[in-house]
């Protein structure tokens, strides 16, 4: 459990007062400016770092005003609102590409109960919600960032869809964060990883979006949408701290761990 100086200091993060009632009110007030403020980033796996997704998480997002990938923004938003007393419950899920579903544990999703109601809270998938879900609810749920619907496919299981389209499906069963560790590592090493093969940083906006990939700057304001080729490293580093408030001494390079996984690969040959 987070202790109150952390707790305090996450909230000043997102810019956030202590919720005074844990209701659906404050929720959505928690949600929406943890979405606007913490970046779906990669960064980390492309310097090579240790990747956390238990509670040390949380001092990355907050200490190094840094985001990550799903398991460690909502892993670190899940220990927040436990913190706060909201009676939570974290659950694993696997993402649709297209045309299957990734493996168990590709993502992580936390539910909140609230007088009655059992709400989604997913701050982490690139292009989420920036409000929670509610769950059971037969209507669609406009949000900013789209038209968010929910499913309920079997006795354990829900999928989530961005418009008509499938975003993941997640389990009831309760899990920890420990039970991740397999798919970070895997995350972290292998040469199949779209974490190692993707260089990204993106942020939602009250009006658009910023995407940062490799060196490629796409900035969008409502149905404008400016595109930056940024070409030298002061700039890109200008950018990071611009767009993200991310403050490194380098830009990042492809990760080690893809250079030595081929390696590996092609010795096997």
């Amino acid at each position: 459990m987070l202790d109150d100086t952390l707790v305090d200091a996450y909230l000043n993060r997102i810019g956030v007062a202590r919720p005074e009632r844990l209701d659906a009110e404050a929720l959505r007030l928690l949600h929406a400016q943890h979405e606007l403020t913490v970046p779906f980033e990669t960064i980390d796996y492309h310097l090579g770092k240790e990747i956390f997704i238990d509670e040390r998480v949380v001092e990355k997002i907050v200490y190094q005003n840094r985001g990550g990938g799903c398991g460690e923004i909502n892993n670190a938003f899940h220990y927040l609102l436990e913190a706060l007393g909201f009676d939570v419950t974290l659950h694993q899920g696997r993402v649709w590409l297209g045309h299957a579903f990734t493996p168990p544990y590709n993502h992580s999703v936390t539910t909140v109960r609230i007088d009655g109601d059992r709400w989604l809270s997913d701050v982490g998938l690139g292009r989420s919600s920036r409000y929670p879900l509610l769950l059971e609810s037969p209507q669609a749920q406009e949000d900013p960032h789209g038209t968010f619907s929910t499913k309920r496919v079997a006795d354990n299981a829900t999928d989530v869809f961005r418009a008509d389209a499938l975003q993941y499906r997640f389990y009831d069963e309760p899990v920890v964060a420990a039970d991740g560790m397999q798919v970070l590592w895997w995350y972290r090493t292998s040469p199949d990883s779209p974490f190692l093969q993707n260089l990204s940083c993106t942020l939602p906006t009250e009006n658009g979006r910023i995407i940062l990939r490799e060196n490629k700057l796409v900035v969008i304001d409502g149905d404008e949408r400016r595109i930056e080729r940024l070409t030298n490293d002061d700039d890109l580093l200008a950018a990071y701290d611009k767009y993200f408030g991310i403050k490194l001494d380098a830009p990042p390079k492809p990760s080690p761990h893809v250079k030595k996984s081929m390696r590996m690969s092609y010795e096997r040959d």
